[in-house]
């Protein structure tokens, strides 16, 4: 017995020597994997940084650094000789992002959120007595392009009329251990920009800090977004939360992202739209409620689409489309001013208008204008026959309303570049809208084009609970077609509208492609922060 506990006790000190080992192994192997994927200049960065510490230096100080002033409040308010003694005792913070070498003096330049300044730094200055190490052994052995550093001095204009800092002390703040790529500046312009989209989309950060444009679109994006805020509270909405993760993915035809919730056991869907959760709302009784949504549809991805994206929705009881296209068309005007100063934006070639009025058409003679078929009393066959006519796509599982949207969208939706309302669709294309009410077989929607793309869609909501279980059962004879896009009947809305809902007008408005428009962008990853990507190897 002995014996056997003998060789087991072997055995498992053996077992754990082994593992030991292997785990010794596997760290040593990956810190030569970092090393040998680390480039000369971050091997040199990281030396550097050691450096530092043995000189005493922390290379990332948490103390308080008392910033008094900004690059940009600098250059616009220093008036040399008439307002100097307002700034002779300034202190600032930013990244460093060129430097001139000239021995025992350098010019560079410092880069903060505002912009950039130069300023002056000289040995003598920094290093007054008999100790030039501050200057020799950590500014110019030490300091690199990148760094973020602190600086106290005062402001002058240097022989050739720069607004300078003149450096009385320094202090790092961060060591950067990754350089930057190199753009290029001549007389106040870049002339080779980092353009690679791949480097730009993945790091962001990075592409913030060489390309100063970027960060104007998005200080744009938050002006747009708080101007169309601003209008909605001043006119009287509320602004509200809905959920995120739904049981059922409700408000828009889309696909869904599909999760799971485990302490309730149950699938849950990432939210489409947040529609039904606002009508929920007027139901209940207020009567203007307006939410900026972060939506979520698992399908394709282009110049124009993100699988991620944010929505405005809003809804207002006792109004009905006609009065929804008014409100749209100052809404969008004050927003444009209030983004750029003008109404009129440059998007390309196109220079488009957001003052209104804008001009109105309906679906029906939208098609007939540029495809030359009336489509307004031909049954599904009949439009499947102009599809074919057309060379348009006609998938067999899709019906009449899917066929239609395929017709405008490939033949007539490119061409409405000025602010255009679509009026009067059809019911088959909206199975939340109210029936136009005088028009048969057509709703009362809109859809707001701009520069050849939707920008917002409307409706008059269907509040008649009868009628709206009717067209979600529609809905599922569609999805048992194989439409994956198709509605699924929510119950609990259902319930909510037996309750009651006032007649009421809806909008949605797609922040992400308003934002194009209103920066001069191209591509929806263009303003947006940190847009969808393939995952990266990190190896």
């Amino acid at each position: 017995m002995r014996l056997i506990f003998f060789y087991l006790m072997r055995s498992v000190f053996i077992y754990q020597l082994v593992a030991c080992a292997a785990i010794f192994t596997f760290a040593h192997n990956q810190k030569n994997m970092s090393d040998q994927h680390l480039s000369e200049q971050e091997i040199i960065r990281r030396e550097k940084r050691t450096e530092l510490t043995k000189a005493g230096i922390d290379a990332y100080p948490a103390a308080l650094y008392p910033v008094n002033t900004t690059a940009a409040f600098i250059k616009e308010n220093y008036k040399g000789e008439e307002n100097k003694a307002a700034f002779a005792a300034v202190c600032i913070a930013g990244r460093i992002m060129s430097v001139r070498d000239m021995g025992k003096a350098n010019f560079a330049v410092l880069q903060d959120s505002t912009g950039k300044i130069q300023f002056y730094i000289r040995q003598d200055d920094i290093c007054p007595g008999e100790d030039k190490s501050l200057y020799q052994n950590v500014w110019k052995k030490l300091i690199d392009i990148g760094d973020i550093i602190g600086i106290k001095g005062y402001v002058f204009t240097t022989k050739t009329g720069e607004t300078s800092i003149h450096v009385t002390g320094f202090t790092i703040l961060t060591k950067s251990l990754r350089p930057l790529p190199i753009v290029k500046e001549k007389d106040g312009e870049a002339f080779d920009e980092v353009t690679d989209t791949e480097f730009r989309y993945r790091q962001r950060y990075a592409d913030l800090i060489v390309n100063p444009a970027v960060k104007e679109v998005f200080i744009k994006r938050t002006k747009m977004v708080n101007a169309m805020r601003t209008f909605l509270n001043e006119h009287g909405a509320l602004e509200v939360d809905t959920p995120v993760l739904q049981s059922i993915p409700g408000g828009a035809a889309a696909r869904p992202f599909i999760t799971h919730h485990n302490a309730l056991d149950v699938p849950m869907y990432m939210r489409i739209a947040n529609e039904l959760y606002l009508k929920r709302l007027i139901v209940g009784g207020f009567e203007w409620v307006y939410e900026f949504s972060r939506n979520f549809r698992n399908e394709g991805m282009d110049r124009t689409h993100n699988p991620e994206f944010t929505v405005l929705e809003f809804y207002t009881a006792y109004k009905d489309y006609e009065w929804m296209m008014d409100i749209t068309e100052q809404l969008l005007e004050k927003t444009a001013i209030a983004t750029n100063e003008t109404a009129i934006v440059k998007s390309g070639e196109n220079e488009i208008s957001f003052a209104a009025p804008y001009k109105r058409i309906t679906m029906y003679d939208a098609i007939k204008e540029h495809t030359s078929f009336d489509i307004s009393e031909m049954d599904e066959e009949g439009i499947r026959n102009v599809c074919v006519q057309l060379k348009i796509h006609a998938d067999a599982k899709w019906g009449k309303g899917k066929l239609i949207d395929e017709i405008f969208g490939s033949k007539c939706e490119h061409h409405y570049i000025q602010p255009t309302f679509i009026t009067d669709y059809p019911v088959e294309m909206s199975p939340l809208t109210k029936k136009h009410r005088s028009k048969a077989g057509l709703v009362e929607r809109f859809e707001l084009m701009i520069n050849g793309k939707e920008i917002a869609n409307a409706y008059s909501e269907l509040n008649d609970p009868i009628e709206q279980r009717e067209r979600f059962e529609e809905q599922v004879k569609l999805m048992e077609r194989g439409d994956d896009e198709a509605m699924f009947i929510d119950h609990d809305f259902l319930r909510a509208l037996e309750y009651g809902m006032p007649p009421t007008s809806g909008i949605g408005f797609g922040i992400d492609r308003l934002c194009m428009l209103l920066t001069g962008q191209v591509s929806i990853q263009d303003v947006l922060l940190f847009p969808m990507m393939r995952p990266e190897k990190m190896d």
